[in-house]
């Protein structure tokens, strides 16, 4: 695709962005005390310790894009994408990026949010992880163990696929809900027989304990990046989310190509030295994109599988969680 053509699908995508998620929330009705109760001038924003946005931090090009208007950047980090929507739900912050899971658990839950976008699939960036010296040399020995992961996080819908693939029912390992940091200090001491995890808490584990993968996501799940706002303020503040996602555009376009001025900037953000940070940056999928309906149909995919093994209480429609009818994906052609 030629620059020219690139810019301009990108500027037809960003515009539709804009008028299909106002258009969508104000149907769906947002909050009236929300939108009395939150200021205008700051916008929110949750992160992980992975992914664009926390190079956009770094970057600090929303906080030049946003300055003339008035508007303050607020940073809110958190351990996974669970307590990241929950922070959205309870209205702490505005705007996130998750795994693919999250935002499906998150809507079970009655949370009021609408996807904004996506990266690319990463299936190589989560993995479940055994010990150097562990006995468990396929996902099948795990059968009866103990497998510690983040509950209702990308890596949930993994260990669900590769235990699928492998032929052991759910039911039959041990699941240990941990965040990342309580997962790792488990998986260090023994109390767990495998992790399933993602990067970069995965490249650590691999360079610093010498883990041992099990299965990567490879041939069995996407492992997409969502982007994500509670949709009374994406309601209210369009504008400010077409310009977070431009701005995040505009950073794909530079990081893509220059894993290692990447891991430069990720490293310290992360507290990671930088051989781990650039393992890393160069398993993630750079390339910020409407959600189409591809994958659309792939997180319904998953949230009826969850439904299945009674993860979540009900049914849940992706199709619910998205601005407008697609409009964004079919202007992005």
């Amino acid at each position: 695709m030629n620059t020219i053509h690139h810019t301009t699908t990108r500027r037809r995508w960003l515009q539709a962005l804009a008028a299909t998620i106002a258009a969508s929330a104000a149907l769906s009705g947002a909050s009236l005390a929300y939108a009395q109760g939150h200021s205008a001038q700051v916008l929110r924003i949750g992160y992980q310790k992975y992914g664009t946005l926390t190079l956009l931090k770094a970057r600090g090009d929303l906080e030049k894009r946003l300055a003339p208007q008035g508007i303050e950047v607020k940073w809110t980090e958190f351990p996974a994408g669970p307590q990241l929507l929950e922070g959205l739900n309870v209205g702490s912050i505005d705007f996130g990026t998750v795994g693919e899971a999250p935002p499906i658990f998150a809507q079970a839950a009655g949370a009021d949010l609408v996807y904004v976008a996506n990266q690319p699939p990463a299936p190589t960036a989560e993995a479940i992880v055994v010990p150097k010296g562990s006995s468990v040399r396929t996902v099948a020995d795990l059968r009866g163990k103990r497998v510690a992961l983040n509950k209702g996080s990308n890596v949930h819908y993994l260990l669900v696929k590769a235990l699928e693939k492998a032929g052991v029912p759910y039911a039959e390992v041990q699941t240990v809900f941990l965040p990342p940091a309580d997962a790792r200090a488990a998986f260090e001491r023994g109390a767990v027989d495998a992790w399933v995890i993602w990067d970069p808490f995965l490249a650590a584990a691999e360079k610093q304990l010498g883990a041992r993968v099990l299965a990567d996501g490879t041939g069995l799940v996407a492992n997409h990046q969502f982007y994500l706002a509670a949709r009374p303020y994406a309601t209210r503040q369009p504008q400010i989310v077409k310009a977070v996602v431009d701005e995040l555009a505009r950073l794909d376009e530079w990081a893509q190509k220059r894993p290692a001025e990447v891991a430069a900037l990720l490293g310290p953000q992360i507290g990671l030295d930088p051989a781990v940070a650039e393992t890393a940056a160069r398993r993630f999928a750079y390339g910020i994109t409407p959600v189409t309906p591809a994958v659309a149909a792939e997180q319904q995919k998953i949230a009826d599988a969850f439904l299945q093994l009674k993860l979540i209480p009900k049914p849940i429609r992706i199709a619910d969680a998205l601005p407008g009818t697609l409009g964004v994906a079919q202007a992005a052609r």
